[in-house]
């Protein structure tokens, strides 16, 4: 749907609905059925007043005559057949829209499906840092609101507007063939009437964009306050983060509230002018009776299409609100589109295949965040680091040194400035990063989970037998813990894991570590929420798993550092010092020897 540059067009959105070309044909079939049977209903009646009442036989009680016998015949008969006749069409109006909407709603949402899945294909590529910028509030506005509004579109205005196209044909054949000086009037006049309101409606169309963005603000700052509740109250600063979440409802008000208004005095004065319209076709209608060969009955049928057509008119009128509402959403659905993307790298060379672990290295690495290269301050200076196959390397340094930076650098997360990662010797840029992080296991001080059970966020998507499970469990020091549960695994764990303790979430991304099976591990702080004796013990149930993986440990604490072979220092992004805890202490004014008291109480 969309085109080379992935941005979205309304051709391409057409393309996609005409893939669906059989639907397409039996939507419009039946949009001409229901046509055919709700167009004679305001001629039926009007009919038996010239033909019954006013006693002028005509073409209705002659089929009457054909189709019953003599001895039926008469005005209750006449009347009681056109009656049984308008509420069968009437049914069968009811059942065919309601068909034919369905046909068209079912495409609407294939197409907008496509859309989703497109977008989420797009999301997986999208760099780490343009999603930060945006925010998950904006990413799930573009998912529900803006996609809902281009599936309304296609669905139900295009739909009705199909329906009210046949219709105004229909009532327009009927009104020429009852009398064709009054039916040109009539039809001249309704398109100034279309004319006017789609002027009006271009008009208020860029209020409904500023209520949308207003809209899009809100939903990002309740959800970035809601998800940072507990910090927020804890320190007594709900009021005023809510007070700005008020004035993000504030501005909805005042856009919703102007474009409400105007948008309803539009097509106000739009149904002004078409009752406008009407009083002057009944008027002519009078004159015809008068003084041309126009009937009673005829012009009472007048009036009736005339109300008929009030309805097919509006819908035409409204679907130009219903196509800014979703060109509005598909432009800020191109923003998304237009967001940088991460690097691809080719998949040339696996260095991970057959082997229990690989080495480690980087040169010359630079990094600075932002969304443009070369912008902002660097955060990495020329980092050259390697860590031996098997070999465990612990990383410290102030807080803001890079150590973390330099995690999300080796997975991928972020593209280096300068400079090269290199696994076994091969570059990260000829493995390819799904490879990397199919390989490469981080457990993170903050661990993300899933408002879902226990097995769910240990597999993450992925199949493992309960033995496997229980046994990941184990080395984390967290199956009692699981075991006591009411369900065990089976058991919620609550939005991002409220009803785990802070360390039994980050036992339990130690677990889903231990159950990837990774090549090399990187733990940054995972520790950091336990207690001295359940790290102990949880040190001591890693040391074997970890036994012969390249492993990377980020951590304050002294006990976590000690389980390293060597430790590089990190100072203002490079690595001022490299050695063995006993070398380093052995330094005289060395950075990790004023370090020491930080780690021995961290």
């Amino acid at each position: 749907m969309s085109d080379a540059s992935g941005t979205y067009h309304w051709r391409g959105v057409l393309r996609a609905v005409l893939t669906h070309r059989r639907g397409l044909l039996l939507g419009n079939l039946i949009s001409l059925f229901t046509t055919l049977c709700a167009v004679p209903l305001p001629l039926l009646m009007p009919l038996l007043v010239d033909e019954v009442l006013l006693d002028q036989p005509g073409p209705l009680l002659a089929l009457l005559e054909r189709l019953f016998p003599a001895a039926w015949q008469g005005p209750v008969l006449a009347i009681g057949s056109v009656l049984v006749a308008t509420l069968l069409l009437r049914l069968c109006a009811l059942l065919l829209g309601v068909w034919q909407t369905r046909q068209f709603t079912l495409i609407a949402k294939a197409v907008t499906l496509r859309i989703r899945r497109d977008l989420l294909a797009r999301l997986q590529r999208i760099s780490m840092a343009e999603y930060e910028t945006l925010g998950a509030g904006t990413v799930t506005s573009h998912f529900v609101t803006d996609v809902g509004a281009i599936d309304d579109f296609l669905g139900a205005s295009v739909a009705k507007s199909l329906i009210a196209v046949f219709n105004l044909i229909g009532v327009s054949l009927i009104l020429l063939w009852m009398h064709w000086h009054l039916a040109i009037f009539i039809l001249l006049l309704n398109p100034l009437v279309i004319g006017l309101t789609v002027r009006l409606g271009k008009r208020v169309k860029h209020l409904k964009r500023r209520e949308n963005a207003a809209f899009e603000a809100f939903q990002q700052a309740l959800g970035e306050t809601l998800d940072a509740i507990h910090p927020i109250r804890a320190g007594n600063r709900e009021a005023h983060y809510l007070a700005g979440v008020a004035l993000k409802a504030e501005a909805i008000r005042s856009h919703s509230a102007a474009y409400a208004w105007r948008s309803d005095a539009a097509t106000r004065l739009s149904f002004t002018t078409f009752l406008f319209g009407f009083d002057s076709f009944r008027a002519v209608a009078m004159f015809m009776v008068l003084y041309s060969d126009l009937s009673v009955g005829q012009m009472i049928a007048v009036f009736g299409y005339l109300w008929f057509m009030l309805t097919p008119v509006q819908e035409i009128i409204g679907i130009q609100y219903s196509f800014n509402a979703a060109n509005a959403a598909l432009g800020r659905i191109n923003r998304l589109c237009a967001l940088h993307e991460e690097p691809y790298y080719p998949h040339e060379q696996d260095p991970f295949v057959g082997k229990q672990t690989v080495a480690v290295s980087v040169h010359d690495l630079h990094f600075a965040y932002g969304i443009e290269p070369n912008v902002g301050e660097p955060v990495l200076r020329g980092v050259d680091l390697t860590i031996a196959a098997g070999e465990k390397l612990a990383l410290v340094g102030a807080s803001g040194a890079g150590k973390s930076t330099l995690v999300q650098l080796l997975l991928g997360l972020y593209p280096p400035q300068r400079g090269e990662i290199r696994y076994d010797g091969v570059a990260h840029t000829r493995i390819g990063l799904d490879v990397v992080r199919e390989h490469v296991a981080v457990v993170l001080q903050s661990t993300a989970l899933f408002n879902d059970t226990v097995r769910a966020n240990l597999g993450l998507g992925r199949d493992y037998p309960d033995t496997a499970l229980w046994h990941a469990l184990r080395v984390a020091q967290l199956e009692e813990t699981v075991a006591a549960l009411p369900l065990g695994l089976d058991s919620l764990v609550g939005r991002q894991g409220v009803r785990l303790s802070g360390g039994q979430r980050q036992r339990l991304a130690v677990a889903r570590m231990v159950l990837a099976d990774p090549k090399v591990v990187i733990l940054d702080e995972a520790t950091s929420a336990l207690d001295a004796q359940t790290e102990a013990h949880l040190h001591a149930a890693l040391d074997t798993f970890l036994q012969g993986r390249t492993t990377l440990i980020i951590a304050h604490r002294l006990s976590a550092v000690r389980q390293a072979d060597r430790v590089a220092v990190f100072d203002a992004g490079r690595v001022v010092e490299q050695g063995t805890h006993a070398e380093l202490m052995a330094r005289e004014g060395g950075l990790y020897r004023r370090l020491y008291g930080e780690l021995q109480t961290g």
